[in-house]
């Protein structure tokens, strides 16, 4: 079985309020890109990985006058994919939603949040003190996890949460210090959702559950400065520090990330830094699990045009991956 994770950048403005695919002359969010041609490369990419099951970031709006199911399922009739089903869950006001893209010849999906006492309905409140001041402060998620129920057609059962975790980016600074101030609000907020994502992890390694969460997490294990200021990263509070592997997930770029964390880094994102008029590489996108399917000897790979020579060695495909969004595919393939 094959399940990814996929950013896909402003995948809603791809389609109109019919939830009809758009292809034309007309420009997309991407630079220089038309809607015809995310579109055409999005197909492709799709088409590529040929995953079982997709958590899709950043999906088609899902509001009162559009259905980001409908626009997904329509993407999925158009190009011919056997991923004929999509999942969402709470919808959000972003217009990015986070959606479950699979084949119902090989998986059924249902939508099953959760909830406790220390780990409210991702669409609620969660309360902490973030900035250690003796008051608790409320926190939400601008885009709230899915949280999928998922069995194979063997009768397995798996539980898979899709995240796309709060942009630690300081937009709206007006100079250095705003910058700063701006950047450590927005981290401590970054981890807030972390802990409370790692709450429900927690409770479901415990009930002894097959599970993988995934997603774009806007963060990682050595990624910025203000990592030090706060000790870890949000991937590392949701991979889990203890150290019975019962209570861990596992995922291999961030383990080669923080074993080696001065080698070479695994990358799955590119962004262009206009002031610096160069790209920038991230790695924020992850697929962990738990350690039962760990113990399968999965595979993992990301679908980089530039670092994978299959990618690399396919023209067509190494083009569509740079039209189609500024993140890459990850894949995971494993035995079930």
């Amino acid at each position: 079985m094959r399940i990814a994770t996929y950013n896909v950048e402003w995948f809603t403005y791809l389609f109109d309020d019919a939830n009809n695919l758009i292809q034309d002359g007309t420009w997309s969010s991407r630079y220089n890109v038309t809607k015809a041609m995310q579109a055409q490369a999005l197909g492709l990419v799709f088409h590529s990985i040929d995953a079982d099951a997709i958590m899709v970031i950043e999906a088609p709006d899902t509001s009162p006058n559009r259905s980001g199911r409908v626009a997904l399922e329509n993407f999925a009739e158009h190009f011919g994919l056997r991923t004929t089903n999509a999942l969402i869950g709470y919808d959000n006001d972003t217009q990015q939603e986070i959606a479950l893209l699979y084949d119902p010849n090989v998986v059924t999906a249902v939508h099953d949040p959760r909830q406790s006492a220390t780990a409210p309905h991702f669409d609620n409140t969660f309360r902490m003190d973030l900035d250690i001041d003796a008051k608790m402060d409320d926190v939400v998620f601008s885009k709230p996890p899915l949280e999928v129920a998922l069995t194979t057609k063997t009768g397995i059962e798996l539980r898979l949460i899709g995240a796309h975790l709060k942009s630690k980016a300081p937009h709206g600074a007006r100079n250095e210090a705003d910058a700063m101030r701006i950047s450590i609000a927005n981290r401590r907020k970054q981890l807030a959702q972390c802990i409370w994502l790692r709450r429900r992890v927690t409770e479901h390694l415990t009930a002894g559950d097959s599970m993988i969460v995934l997603g774009d997490f806007n963060d990682g294990p050595g990624l910025d400065g203000y990592e030090k200021l706060f000790g870890r990263s949000g991937v590392e509070i949701v991979l889990g520090q203890s150290d019975d592997p019962a209570q861990t997930l596992f995922d291999p770029h961030a383990q080669q990330i923080m074993t080696h964390p001065f080698g070479a880094r695994p990358t799955t994102s590119r962004f262009y830094v206009r002031p610096e008029k160069r790209y920038l590489n991230a790695m924020l996108d992850y697929i962990m699990v738990s350690a039962d399917l760990a113990a399968r000897s999965p595979k993992w790979h990301i679908w980089h045009p530039f670092d994978d020579p299959d990618c690399w060695n396919a023209p067509e495909l190494r083009e569509a991956l740079l039209i189609a969004s500024d993140h890459f595919p990850v894949t995971l393939d494993i035995d079930l």
